[in-house]
């Protein structure tokens, strides 16, 4: 094993959230094929994660490649200030096609912590046109995960996150109990969760400009996976206190949870919606922001303040817009939905009635949501070793903190799909 000096001087390339001192040469990815990769040297790798939940098509699709190739013969990029594009303007329109009824505006941006900054600067922006100024701090729940950015890190969880080291240098925001309610919880289970919602807001709604939420999955803050009727009572709990309601989908969109989006779930419109990750099949870096008329109509008139001044130099690529609406084409021509249900049977039947995993020693809970499932242990330390020990298995598993997850490519059949599972649970066997 090479030591970090040498793995320094081997690559220049700065990996993130490693430690420096004793992080490993990371393996060389040289191709991929459907939810597996291949490494320098032959060896292939299932692919649990999707790379970070974005490669739903998995990799090397040939509808994707082709449409990037075809993209990148007439136009690879303009920029969206004072001139627009074919691509551009289709997918805009897919989106508002897609998404739930009202979204009507779409703002296109390059990544979902740039979406979420943009979600967040319109969100604010639009209650000082409206006469409120001082409604300018966000309410985002607690064990949430925006993003990396400044902005985005201000509104993830301040107490377990992973930005706590930057406290000083952000700006402070408001917090409310993350939602404890399962997602098959009846009503009057949820509403303890949106009594300590309510209670939030009935301090300091003169303060809050949004309401933040990864609906029904707070990824990157312990899967945890919360009811549809925490949704709907948040939509009637922003109204009430004319906060505005935003809904984070960068990991959620794209059927992750079962449905196109998780809004769907609940039959509610957010006033933004962020979405991401899956919008151009992991292919190409692009994020999308849409908004209600309401929202969009408060930026109409004729004062410097009304102009939204953000402005992403790769926003609208034509690349990444043309890759997107093939990969909108190809979910819904091939049926994803059908395949994420597929999967989550599959899912559900290896995890949810494994009596002897779920009364494991290590073990705390095991949740499945559409093609999402963790099984949450007790300790990071139970999971020490895990990545390497799957790698041995043929599956690429890489476990955030005490949470060892899946969140597959829908391409990925029953077979691999069981195959994941089989290593997950193996390894508390």
């Amino acid at each position: 094993m090479r030591d970090a000096t040498h793995a320094s001087a081997a690559s220049p390339v700065w990996h993130p959230y490693a430690h420096l001192k004793t992080q490993r040469p990371a393996p060389k990815v040289v191709g991929g094929e459907g939810p597996r990769f291949t490494l320098e040297g032959g060896e292939t790798l299932l692919d649990a994660t999707c790379s970070w939940w974005c490669m739903i098509h998995g990799y090397r699709h040939p509808r994707l490649v082709r449409a990037i190739q075809r993209q990148a013969d007439t136009l690879c990029h303009v920029m969206l200030g004072g001139l627009t594009h074919d691509p551009a303007d289709r997918l805009a329109r897919e989106l508002v096609r897609i998404t739930p009824p009202g979204l009507n505006h779409v703002f296109f941006s390059d990544s979902g912590s740039v979406g979420m900054e943009v979600a967040m600067k319109m969100a604010v922006q639009y209650q000082q046109l409206r006469g409120r100024p001082g409604k300018h701090r966000m309410l985002s729940l607690m064990k949430a995960y925006h993003g990396d950015t400044a902005g985005c890190m201000a509104v993830c969880d301040p107490e377990e996150g992973m930005h706590s080291l930057f406290a000083g240098y952000l700006p402070r925001h408001h917090f409310a109990p993350a939602p404890t309610a399962p997602f098959d919880a009846k009503p009057e289970v949820v509403e303890a969760d949106l009594a300590a919602l309510r209670g939030v807001l009935e301090r300091h709604h003169h303060q809050i400009a949004a309401l933040l939420m990864e609906p029904l999955l707070q990824a990157a803050g312990g899967l945890n996976m919360t009811s549809p009727h925490y949704l709907a009572g948040a939509r009637e709990l922003c109204d009430e206190f004319d906060v505005l309601l935003v809904f984070d989908e960068v990991a959620t969109g794209f059927g992750r949870t079962g449905r196109m989006f998780a809004a769907d779930h609940a039959d509610i419109t957010p006033d933004i919606m962020v979405l991401s990750k899956g919008l151009t099949g992991g292919y190409l870096g692009h994020a999308a922001t849409l908004a209600t008329d309401r929202v969009h109509d408060a930026f109409v008139g004729d004062s410097p303040e009304h102009a939204f001044m953000h402005g992403p130099t790769f926003m609208g690529n034509p690349l990444a817009c043309a890759v997107a609406l093939e990969s909108l084409a190809v979910f819904e021509e091939e049926d994803y939905l059908g395949r994420i249900a597929e999967l989550n049977t599959v899912l559900r039947h290896e995890l949810l009635d494994e009596e002897r995993l779920i009364a494991h020693p290590a073990v705390t809970d095991v949740r499945v949501l559409g093609a999402t499932a963790v099984i949450e242990a007790r300790r990071a330390e139970d999971l020490a070793g895990v990545a390497d020990w799957a790698r041995e298995q043929g599956v690429w598993l890489r476990p955030i903190g005490r949470w060892l997850y899946t969140m597959p490519a829908y391409v990925t059949s029953a077979q691999e799909m069981r195959q994941i599972t089989e290593v997950m649970k193996d390894w508390f066997r």
